[in-house]
């Protein structure tokens, strides 16, 4: 047991030094991997445990509901997202709008109304639309420092051979967390790159499965997160939604209309405070 614990490193009691992060090969060398951790060692006796941690959802700003224990890490595995700068005066007109009748909303990640941004055109496209958003491709949770390694040496062999493919997030939608504090305006991946991203999300939950770890959503529903609101409001900004969606469609004469597309270009995966790249797509 010793000689397991070595190789796969020991715990420090510094959670975001750099210090304690092991060297990790360059994503482009070919990676030679240890096999899977036996749960005893994923699982030391003197762990809390993934499970013994209470576990917020992917659908809640990733914003950590449980608590800080000494040699734990917040694992978040994600797609980067962009808005392209086309669309973006289209959704801001539409958020300015939403943000007046729902004045509970506040900026994804920060803590500011979205309506108070409202008079400064230029300022609200770039604090709300100029951000890099995630599609979660696993649940956010807590793991032990010496699972990191091999937790990154895994997602980099599963996910190194996707291709690039387009994303397109064609429908407004409303998200509730699991314990309904928080409620999200996201758009959502309904058609192009739905198939892709849920393959991805599949390999991602084979590596938590080999950490003993929590595996996403039975049905998962990609989509970034724009604004979010204390408590569940999920009724009222469903409302507003649905009628400022008809009142465009009357505008523009179709309700086929994309939000935006873009283009997939890799995974990232946050540990802690660290950010590491599991891969990037080649410019073809």
């Amino acid at each position: 047991m010793d000689a397991l614990r070595a190789s796969y490193g020991e715990p420090s009691s510094d959670s975001d030094s750099d210090s304690d992060l092991t060297r990790l090969p360059d994503p482009t060398q070919t990676i030679t991997l240890l096999p899977p951790p036996p749960l005893s060692l994923l699982q030391p006796p003197n762990s809390l445990g993934a499970f013994d941690l209470p576990v917020q959802s992917s659908q809640s700003n990733r914003v950590r509901s449980f608590p800080h224990v000494d040699g734990n890490y917040a694992l978040h595995v994600y797609i980067p997202v962009t808005v392209p700068l086309t669309p973006r005066k289209e959704l801001a007109l539409f958020l300015k709008r939403v943000a007046t009748l729902v004045p509970e909303l506040h900026v994804v990640d920060i803590d500011i109304p979205l309506n108070s941004l409202i008079k400064d055109e230029q300022k609200f496209e770039q604090v709300v639309l100029g951000k890099v958003f995630h599609v979660s491709l696993g649940r956010t949770v807590p793991i032990r420092v010496h699972q990191r390694d091999s937790v990154v040496a895994m997602l980099r062999q599963r996910l190194q051979a996707h291709r690039r493919y387009w994303i397109d997030f064609k429908k407004w939608e409303v998200f509730v967390n699991d314990d309904c504090t928080r409620t999200f305006l996201s758009m959502e991946v309904t058609a192009g790159g739905l198939a892709e991203i849920k393959k991805q999300i599949e390999s991602v939950n084979e590596v938590y499965k080999l950490h003993n770890l929590p595996e996403f959503y039975k049905d998962p529903r990609p989509h970034i997160s724009i604004a979010w609101a204390v408590g569940d409001i999920s009724n009222h900004l469903k409302r507003v939604i649905g009628e400022e969606m008809k009142r465009l469609d009357t505008i523009r004469g179709s309700s086929q209309k994309r939000n935006f597309t873009c283009v997939f270009n890799g995974v990232t995966c946050k540990i802690g405070q660290k950010t590491f790249e599991i891969c990037k797509v080649q410019e073809e």
